[in-house]
């Protein structure tokens, strides 16, 4: 059988690891839900470092991945594992471009005055590009944000993501553990100079085409990721009793954690997400993957966050849209807008799960059949 479609069995996955990717990504929505009321300052935002998750899915990625694959390139060619990431990542992420295009036109505020500026044919040209994941340049933004995919801002943590496949496809599955160490050491000191030294005191960024935004999510992607890929190779874990619920607990303590410093001490918060990103997310990961789960019901929870954890994150941002447009236009008070940003909440998981079920899953098990020519029972997680 061709190496590109050579049949690779499932290997058993990290139950906790999918449950606290999905208590991240919930995390996440509720972030963006309190970001309408933070009139765009960063010091007055609650669940004030919710963006970190980000950081944290790319380091599980990169833990997955190599957990995954670095003993399977004897059975699968470079082009075979691009067509598994794109099984796994693509299909979703177009249902949340269309989503974004349904709903864009109901967006408009003074905050995204590009809307209505915005042509028919334009949008549905953007939504077209956005399918391919291809970056959109500052000059084609249709919304006032400048961002790389402005129908669904989150796809540009993907747009790294990719590149990060690519680049531990091409380079980084050769390297030895020695020289990988040296890599994501560089890496660390890299994200160090950015946060502590650089002129936000964070690590908020990452989703426009231009020199520096790209710099901040190439060193948001490096570390990471890279950090993932070593810490699976590693192979220390750790034991202890209740991993999910103690992981959960500090996932919600580092993200939830008020801004450090102000704006004349900003190298306090850089301190605080260096060391969040760098040694307290590899902690969290390696108490997940080490620890088991008990129980039927506590075994069907992490099965569920997992399942929805990236169809919540890449379908969400267009519902947010419409409820900042809607606080924004409105001076809608927290009290007020608290509990329709519930009821988002609620209904952004409800859309996951829909789309998960009637939408994500058949396409891909027609696509492992279409390109892989292989049973659909293969992880589809991985």
């Amino acid at each position: 059988m061709n190496k590109n479609n050579a049949v690779i069995e499932p290997k058993s996955h990290y139950q906790i690891l999918d449950g606290l990717r999905g208590v991240a990504a919930l995390f996440v929505v509720a972030f963006h839900i309190m970001e309408a009321f933070a009139d765009g300052n960063r010091f007055k935002q609650i669940i004030n470092h919710g963006y970190l998750a980000v950081d944290f899915f790319f380091l599980l990625s990169g833990f997955v991945v190599a957990y995954a694959y670095d003993d399977r390139w004897a059975k699968m060619t470079q082009w075979g594992f691009y067509k598994r990431r794109i099984i796994r990542l693509q299909p979703m992420l177009i249902i949340g471009t269309i989503i974004g295009a349904i709903l864009f036109y109901f967006q408009g505020c003074a905050m995204f005055g590009l809307i209505s500026q915005t042509p028919v044919w334009q949008m549905l040209l953007v939504m077209l590009v956005g399918f391919t994941l291809i970056p959109l340049p500052v000059s084609m933004d249709i919304r006032g944000w400048q961002e790389m995919h402005p129908l669904n801002g989150p796809a540009w943590s993907l747009f790294f993501e990719y590149i990060a496949n690519i680049l531990y496809a091409v380079v980084v599955r050769r390297f030895s553990k020695k020289v990988l160490g040296v890599f994501v050491f560089l890496a660390a000191c890299l994200l160090v100079h950015y946060t502590v030294m650089g002129p936000r005191g964070d690590v908020i960024g990452g989703w426009s085409l231009d020199d520096v935004q790209l710099n901040i999510g190439f060193t948001r992607m490096l570390y990471p990721f890279f950090a993932g890929v070593l810490l699976s190779r590693m192979g220390k874990l750790i034991t202890i009793r209740g991993a999910f619920g103690i992981c959960s607990l500090m996932i919600a303590v580092t993200l939830c954690m008020p801004r450090i410093g102000d704006e004349h001490h900003l190298w306090m918060n850089g301190l605080y997400e260096s060391l969040v990103i760098i040694i307290v997310f590899p902690v969290i990961i390696a108490i997940g993957a080490g620890g088991s789960i008990m129980g039927a019901k506590a075994t069907k929870a992490c099965g569920f966050l997992g399942d929805i954890s990236y169809p919540i994150y890449i379908t969400h941002y267009p519902l947010i849209y419409l409820y900042t447009a809607w606080v924004v236009t409105n001076k809608v008070p927290m009290g007020r807008g608290l509990a329709v940003g519930f009821l988002l909440w609620i209904g952004a998981i409800a859309i996951a799960y829909i789309c998960l079920k009637w939408y994500d899953e058949p396409v891909r098990n027609w696509l492992k059949k279409k390109w892989l020519k292989q049973p659909v029972s293969v992880d589809a997680r991985q």
